[in-house]
């Protein structure tokens, strides 16, 4: 990053992130607290209302990601990263607060409208301030802050909840320690929207709104006068053929459009759909069926979170270096075999370290492939003017796909079992594998412009 202004340029991008610290957050720490908040609320044994509590938060993260495009291509990216960070805050703290499971679900909801703005909101607006040759590695960030969110989670509900007893959960945890795993996220929201105010509206965006000096003192900010000139007469030339600049859903469901909201669709819905987010989730109950007890399994939980960092790094390190097209081979292909072989372990009934093994391995080969490139891609492939509402309607599928995955789990479970379940993701992830080989492009070191060009 020689010859850009690297604190300016990682201090706006990590505070955009932190929508992706509360997104990983508040998306897997119901996976610690579902046993739990199952007893107090009477849940046992209906996998209709499990999955209901658990896709709650879903349902909002698909209202989210439908608004944000919209509102973002009309009010800027600033004010809705604020949004997200003011939801997030309002459901850390009323979550906790309900005994009544309708006030549960209605609080679990509103988080879920802010994990969908941020998980919109801050891959974009990182890759509209980010430049060409970095934005790979920056957009990663992105999927860093949520794997840290996802191991903060898994970590503060192993360090509150109680040791079972004689066999039996701690009546502690069923009655007050599931409402402090979900207050637990209270700081990290506040300490993102007071720093929310602190960064500067992305310059791609006040550039389009006719805003050009606002938009030349950010990106000359970014990499100097020479910087911001290439960029703006870049953003100029992509639009100069498109006198009003605001995007609607008509326009982006021109056949112009077609191919590429196609293939973003199917890697949105793709990266669910996928199967590995089930481990997040539902966590305990695939550690279960391995053979592990309650307080075992958070342990194990840990260790997943732990190896989810840590290709995320590695992630960093390889995404602009090896290509997003690779990478998502190498992650659909990765996952389809491992989750053969997963489904077969449980099928024929075993138990204990093999089971974890397997399961890092699959959390590894997401975390370094599918998991980030995901919202790299997404990020990259649509044009300036209707970025903000592609990138909505991409997200929006996403969390559809989250949704019925997480709905769907319980009821499957129930009936097939993890074997049949995993050996159904497999398929899946073959499909994916597929199709990557066949319309993936390559957008590694190429400018969005240029991509706008090609694409």
């Amino acid at each position: 990053m020689s010859g850009y202004n690297k604190r300016f340029i990682y201090f706006i991008c990590l505070v955009s992130a932190m929508g992706g610290l509360l997104f990983g957050y508040d998306w897997v720490v119901i996976g610690g607290a579902v046993k739990f908040y199952e007893a107090f609320f009477g849940l046992g044994g209906s996998p209709v209302l499990q999955g209901i509590a658990t896709s709650a938060a879903l349902v909002g993260c698909m209202f989210g990601a439908l608004t944000a495009g919209a509102l973002a291509d009309r009010y800027g990216r600033k004010p809705l990263l604020i949004l997200a960070a003011v939801l997030f805050t309002l459901s850390a703290v009323t979550t906790g607060l309900f005994n009544v499971f309708g006030g549960f679900c209605v609080a679990r909801l509103v988080g879920g409208v802010g994990i969908g703005i941020a998980s919109a909101l801050s891959p974009m607006y990182i890759a509209e301030v980010s430049p060409a040759d970095v934005r790979g590695r920056l957009v990663s960030l992105n999927q860093m802050t949520i794997v840290l969110g996802i191991l903060a989670a898994q970590i503060a509900n192993w360090a509150i909840a109680r040791p079972d007893v004689g066999g039996q959960i701690d009546v502690w945890n069923i009655e007050t320690g599931w409402r402090w795993m979900f207050w637990a996220e209270t700081l990290p929201a506040a300490a993102f929207l007071v720093m929310s105010f602190f960064i500067p509206e992305s310059p791609r965006w006040t550039a389009l709104h006719q805003r050009e000096e606002e938009a030349r003192s950010v990106l000359s900010r970014i990499g100097g006068k020479a910087y911001a000139a290439g960029e703006l007469a870049a953003i100029a030339a992509s639009v100069s053929d498109a006198p009003e600049h605001k995007a609607t859903l008509k326009e982006l469901f021109r056949k112009r459009y077609a191919r590429i909201l196609v293939l973003g669709i199917f890697i949105a819905v793709f990266q669910q759909w996928c199967g590995t987010n089930v481990i997040f989730i539902y966590a305990q109950e695939v550690f279960a069926g391995a053979g592990y007890s309650v307080s075992e399994a958070f342990l194990n939980i840990i260790v997943t979170g732990i190896a989810n960092v840590i290709f995320t790094i590695v992630a960093l390190q390889v995404v602009d270096r090896w290509g997003r097209r690779s990478l998502m081979l190498l992650g659909s292909g990765g996952l389809a075999l491992i989750y053969c072989v997963l489904g077969l372990c449980f099928r024929a009934g075993v138990t204990g370290i093999v089971m974890v093994l397997l399961t890092v391995a699959a959390i590894a080969c997401y975390a370094l492939t599918l998991a980030p490139v995901t919202w790299v891609l997404l990020s990259e492939i649509f044009p300036n003017r209707v970025r903000g509402i592609a990138m909505a309607v991409c997200t929006f599928a996403l969390w559809v796909g989250s949704c019925t995955l997480t709905f769907a789990f319980p009821s499957m479970n129930a009936s097939l079992g993890c074997s049949g379940s995993f050996l159904i993701y497999a398929g899946i992830c073959l499909v994916g594998f597929l199709f990557f080989l066949r319309f993936c492009p390559e957008t590694k070191g190429k400018s969005l412009e240029q991509l706008e060009n090609e694409l």
